[in-house]
């Protein structure tokens, strides 16, 4: 009925519920959170049930439905939810049985919100839609004529008509015999205008008090009279029922529009309500007319889409609402005071407790808050607080009384006393259990204070989903206008008083059996929490124990295994240290001695110890013991007989010790031997220095970890020597080289930086892999960077001692660092040629080198090297991509020509195909070491373009108004060309496609044809086509072709004997093709305009001619003017050009002033037309003024000014539509770009039969 007027927008919900910590568990797992500070139950939210969830408070806070009627009717006239499923029960009536047990959870149930899922199904609620789209008058009406039809038979059968059936009685009054025709209605509810009234007062007056007279033309035929009279109309309000609910009309259609459209002008509407001027009988007490407002259903949004919520008084007091803006203020005095200079910054406290307020989760995720900070802001934490405030997270850990951190430190809510008081614009609340009389279990742990005493059944709370809030009767009035507006109104008989038993009493009238489920469901919750609290509590630590550990190299180590050293214990941090030392006394019964507990830390070089934890009375949580930290149990002072050092000031550091290789050693081409050893960071550099180079020497630094670059060494000095390990920096993975007096003669050591290795550049390394043996020899060559390779060959042959025939069956291949044969090294380039590192590795490998004019090359068949090995090949650099080809498929075994190359791109995947078969790997840039890759399937033929091709007929022709002289000269072109270039073209289709409408532009064809073509042989192809069939070109000549840029022609094809490759057409080009009356050849420094003669007198031009100008001499005004002037036969200051821009509707005259540098200076040089701002090109209209016959300098037509005007219309369209959307605060959904709407359903609930 109103499509997706219910279908909400959750995109405020983060999907980040929970956080990383060791102990999340899924929200699904956790009991549901208890009631917060009002007392009172939420209804969950099933993706797009406000709607209902709003109708179902309402009902609930009608005391006379919960009580008098519904919890009045026991088992034996409803049932049991129990028989329904037996097959052979008597009749069950489910729906107001799951209404029932809904209304006692509401009421009794310890739970944040209660869910409507059984309830949804008894009415039938299968699919999704009904959880989607609905109106909640549409629903109150379907509701309530569910639950009469449910209700049959029993004695609540007449319940809805007893609380809220009303009658309307329509009269018409005849003027001449007085006689009354009258016709009365039943109502459910009132159905009342919105549109053009101001509230519900004059709503009423309009509908049951004003009077509709017929006279004159509209007269009404009299029963009595048997005649056309005059008469009047009225209706009147015969019975009111004890709850009157009014329904407003705020949706509504524009016919004109064909739109619907939500009405958001203000609509007031009283608190009370006095109906004796809407009545027939007026003689009764003012008191049985006084009615008020109880329940108001909002609707958010517009009439596409929005969400409901529902403000209502709670009549039963059974919610708490209370002020304590004293208090409150005193405990923001209190956290401003302690917040270091909060007078001057803005306090983030204020902020934070404002979104944790809003949140419906008892926490989130800390990240999650900064996210909603910044939302909410602008601006994150770290750019406006944590230079003052520190980091977001140690800044909640610094208010413990206002924040409350989830074990783990990832999730973060308000503690329950801060949540009360920073609810709603800082008017808190106290925490009040429910009436003792009540007897029903709840979890609370101390009994907070009473409410203060206020006039009963006055507080309004807020129901909004899952969330509730107090709120003030004076925010009703924030609902009488806006996209968030009052929807439907409740309204309660004032005579109608509850009984002083039920005030603060939620047991009041529920049936037995519904008390004793809810005892049993809130003991069970209780449990629940309780399981959840411990696990949530819970934290796990490591036990070390002493005697399964040795203290060696700076460290403890395990004698045994790890897991058969370590105890694991589970344990609740809210426990003390007593608690803990306890329960391990009691899990190590065969401990002897003393027991201390200290935390330990594994670190790269072992375990590590620090601080011992004293103090039994302190809480583990206290003293920072994390879930997975790790304690050490031992007796204070030795492990195994050896003294631990313990705290931050002996932990350990694992550095690697370089040395200088010696002559063969080291492996994998490393000129470091490498060593790793453990040191204290307590540890002097001299004591370093004493260890590592007794002999004297010098240590080097570098705190990049492996990397070994000389511009990263920092030698230590003397005076450094008094330092510790860890004051230089030193850390855990850092390198520090060693060089003795013998080392030190190959390094340069200025200003105290290591800068070169000369060392390094003194040998390679080259390693064996022509031998059969295990383990392949390598030797160190002494090379420089101007040794040839083939020399480093030799000598290694020579030093692995083989044989020296070897050395014309083998090449130098480089090492990777991952152990992969490069590409071998050509014999004839030196080390720096090769690009080669000193120290690298190369590999001695049987083959020959390749020579310089020769590729290495990688291949392999198909991309995937798990199914294809990759495989090696030496070619030609002059060798085509077919002949490279042909050599790899013979070497894979492969044949056919249905293979092509190409390379391997970035990613190991099949790349760029090497298209130009006939071309060398030179020219294609192919390098040694590139991997090719053999693909199957022919290339698609390249050089053919595919080219569209439009046709410019003539209308007619007409005489040449001059010849062509020498290069200059004109060729006449009619008007159909010049419309050609006024009118912008729509975008080209494929073919068929009509003649446009006002111009001789057709659509011919497509033509294929080689890029090696000439433009001649393109323009007889074209000539073949079925349009041009009736035409008569004696020569290509005859024709233009010009190529489609933005739907106008642009570039003038010249040169007839000119390739198509050439011009660089691309592959999506399109060609237009004018027929010309005379033949034509222009050269490259000829340029092509449209000349038209202004008409004196009129805004108007003569046909247009073409002229050919030559600009190989100058490009500039003056030339063109002449060009021009004597073309017309018309002196040169008799003249006034322009040229004409189409799509503006524009023309930019082209003057003749030069600009002046300065007096000292010469002229500066006019510069090219070709340049901005004309920016002349071939095909460019030139407007010529005859300054004899019109001395007018305006070249504008009348049709200029048209499309000039509607450019302007066009432009105040948008501009106006865009500042509408801007100002308008209400801007409907319908103005919006708007996803397709999902097909409207019908609400039904389905009843049974019960007559």
């Amino acid at each position: 009925m109103f499509g997706d007027l219910f279908e909400e927008d959750f995109s405020f919900i983060s999907n980040n519920h929970c956080g990383k910590g060791k102990k999340s568990k899924p929200r699904e797992s956790e009991p549901p959170a208890p009631r917060d500070f009002t007392n009172l139950s939420g209804i969950k939210n099933q993706g797009g049930t406000c709607y209902l969830n709003s109708l179902l408070q309402t009902l609930l806070f009608t005391p006379e439905f919960r009580g008098e009627a519904l919890f009045s009717l026991g088992p034996e006239e409803l049932g049991t939810l129990d028989d329904s499923r037996k097959p052979d029960a008597k009749v069950v009536r489910i729906i107001p049985l799951q209404l029932q047990r809904l209304f006692a959870q509401l009421l009794l149930l310890d739970q944040q919100a209660a869910s409507t899922t059984d309830l949804t199904e008894s009415f039938g609620w299968s699919s999704q839609e009904e959880m989607r789209q609905h109106d909640v008058q549409e629903l109150n009406r379907i509701l309530f004529s569910a639950l009469e039809t449910s209700l049959v038979g029993t004695s609540g059968h007449d319940l809805i008509n007893r609380l809220y059936h009303g009658i309307v009685v329509n009269q018409i009054v005849c003027k001449e015999c007085k006689n009354v025709s009258e016709r009365q209605e039943d109502f459910l509810d009132l159905t009342v205008a919105v549109k053009g009234v101001a509230g519900l007062e004059e709503a009423l007056w309009n509908m049951y008090v004003e009077e509709e007279y017929f006279e004159n033309d509209n007269l009404y035929r009299c029963g009595a009279c048997d005649k056309l009279v005059e008469a009047s109309k009225s209706a009147k309000l015969r019975k009111l029922p004890p709850f009157l609910t009014i329904s407003l009309l705020r949706f509504n259609f524009d016919f004109e529009k064909c739109e619907r459209y939500k009405e958001t002008s203000c609509y007031t509407f009283p608190i009370q309500i006095n109906l004796r001027p809407f009545c027939e009988q007026t003689e009764m007490d003012d008191s049985e007319y006084m009615y008020e407002l109880f329940s108001v259903i909002i609707h958010k949004g517009g009439c596409y889409g929005g969400h409901y919520h529902v403000y209502i008084r709670d009549v039963d007091e059974l919610g708490n609402w209370q002020l304590q803006e004293e208090e409150d203020g005193l405990i923001e005095e209190k956290v401003l005071r302690d917040t270091e200079n909060a007078k001057e910054t803005e306090s983030p406290l204020a902020v934070l407790k404002g979104i944790l307020s809003e949140e419906e989760a008892k926490q989130i995720a800390v990240d999650q808050l900064g996210q909603k900070l910044l939302e909410k802001k602008g601006v994150s934490w770290n750019k406006k607080y944590r230079k003052q405030y520190g980091a977001l997270r140690k800044y909640l850990q610094n208010h413990p009384q206002i924040f409350q951190l989830s074990p783990d430190g990832n999730k973060v809510g308000l503690k329950q006393t801060h949540k009360l008081l920073f609810k709603l614009d800082s008017h808190g609340q106290n925490l009040q259990s429910p009436s003792q009389k009540n007897a029903v279990q709840w979890n609370c742990e101390k009994n907070p204070p009473r409410p203060m005493a206020s006039s009963a059944g006055c507080h309004w709370f807020d129901l909004n989903d899952s969330k509730v809030q107090p709120i003030k009767e004076k925010d009703i009035e924030k609902q009488f206008q806006g996209k968030e507006s009052a929807y439907m109104l409740f309204y309660r008989k004032a005579q109608l008083k509850r009984p002083p038993e039920a005030h603060g009493n939620p047991r009041y009238q529920i049936p037995a059996h519904l008390l004793n489920e809810m005892n049993a469901a809130n003991t069970e919750l209780q449990k629940k929490r309780a399981e959840c609290d411990s696990a949530n509590n819970g934290i796990d630590l490591h036990l070390h124990l002493s005697c399964c550990y040795k203290f060696h190299n700076g460290a403890l180590h395990p004698s045994l295994s790890w897991k058969e050293s370590v105890v694991d214990l589970t344990i609740d941090r809210r426990k003390t240290l007593g608690d803990l030392r306890h329960t391990v006394f009691q899990m190590l019964e065969s401990w002897e001695g003393d027991m201390v507990l200290s935390m330990a830390k594994p670190l790269p070089a072992g375990l590590h110890l620090y601080q011992v934890l004293d103090g039994d009375e302190l809480t583990l949580d206290g003293v920072g013991l994390a879930d997975g930290a790790d304690i050490f149990v031992w007796n204070g002072k030795e492990v195994g007989g050896t003294k631990v050092l313990t705290g931050p000031e002996h932990e350990p550091v694992v550095l690697n010790v370089l040395r200088l290789a010696e002559h063969n050693e080291g492996g994998k081409g490393q000129h470091f031997s490498e060593a790793q050893l453990v040191f204290s960071c307590s540890t002097s550099l001299g004591q370093l220095h004493s260890a590592l180079a007794p002999a004297g020497g010098i240590i080097l630094k570098n705190g990049s970890g492996a990397d070994t670059e000389a511009k990263n060494w920092e030698v230590f000095h003397e005076e450094d020597m008094k330092e510790t390990v860890r004051s230089v920096g030193l850390r855990d993975g850092c390198s520090v080289l060693i060089l003795d007096s013998h080392d030190q003669s190959f390094v340069n050591v200025a200003s105290g930086n290591l800068t070169a290795f000369t060392y390094d550049i003194s040998w390679l390394q080259v390693k064996n892999f022509c031998g059969v043996e295990e383990e392949e020899k390598h030797v160190k060559i002494t090379a420089t960077i101007e040794t040839v390779m083939s020399d480093i060959k030799m000598k290694a042959i020579r030093e692995l001692q083989l044989e020296e025939e070897l050395a014309n069956e083998s090449c130098l291949r480089p090492v990777s660092g991952n152990g992969k044969l490069l590409s071998p090294v050509p014999e004839d380039y030196t080390v720096k040629e090769a690009e080669l590192k000193m120290g690298s590795l190369l590999g001695l490998c049987r083959g020959t080198a390749p020579t310089s004019t020769q590729l290495f090359l990688y291949f392999m068949v198909g991309s995937d090297q798990n199914c294809s090995p990759e495989m090696e090949i030496v070619v030609e650099e002059t060798a085509s991509v077919r002949e490279c080809l042909n050599l790899m498929l013979e070497k894979s075994g492969l044949s056919g020509d249905n293979w092509h190359l190409r390379r391997l791109d970035w990613c190991y995947e099949a790349g760029e195909a090497l298209s130009q078969e006939n071309a060398t790997l030179k020219e294609l840039n192919v390098c040694r070491g590139d991997t090719l890759v053999i693909t199957e399937g022919k290339l698609p033929e390249k050089g053919f373009l595919k080219i569209p091709i439009w046709w410019l007929k003539p209308s007619s022709h007409k005489k040449h108004g001059e010849h062509a002289q020498d290069q200059d000269y004109t060729n006449h072109v009619d008007s159909s060309v010049i419309c050609f270039f006024f009118f912008p073209l729509p975008a080209f289709k494929a073919p068929p496609e009509p003649t446009h409408p006002g111009l001789d532009l057709c659509y011919a064809g497509r033509i294929e044809i080689a890029g090696e073509a000439s433009l001649e042989e393109l323009k007889m192809q074209a000539l073949t086509l079925p349009c041009f069939q009736e035409q008569v070109v004696p020569l290509p000549s005859f024709l233009r072709a010009w190529t489609v840029d933005s739907k106008r022609p642009g570039k003038l094809l010249r040169d007839n004997k000119r390739r198509l490759s050439d011009y660089r057409l691309g592959a999506r080009v399109e060609i237009c093709i004018e027929p010309l009356q005379e033949e034509e050849n222009l050269g490259p420094q000829e340029l092509l305009l449209r000349v038209q003669m202004g008409i004196p007198g009129e805004r108007d031009y003569s046909d247009s001619w073409d002229l050919v100008w030559d600009i190989s001499k100058e490009c500039t005004t003056w030339a063109l003017r002449q060009r021009v002037a004597s073309h017309y036969c018309l002196p040169v200051d008799k003249i006034e050009i322009a040229k004409y821009f189409p799509e503006r509707f524009e023309w930019l005259p082209i003057s003749s002033w030069t600009q002046q540098i300065s007096k000292r200076k010469r002229r500066k040089k006019q510069e090219s037309l070709q340049s901005a701002p004309y920016h002349l090109k071939d095909g460019d209209i030139i407007g010529v003024k005859n300054l004899i016959l019109d001395d007018t300098k305006d070249f504008s037509t009348i049709r200029d000014d048209i499309g000039k005007e509607k450019q302007r219309q066009l432009a105040l369209e948008k501009r106006k539509s865009r500042q509408e959307r801007v100002q308008d605060p209400f801007f409907p959904e319908e103005k919006l770009p708007m996803k397709p709407r999902k097909p409207e359903v019908a609400l039904s609930i389905n009843v049974g039969v019960f007559r």
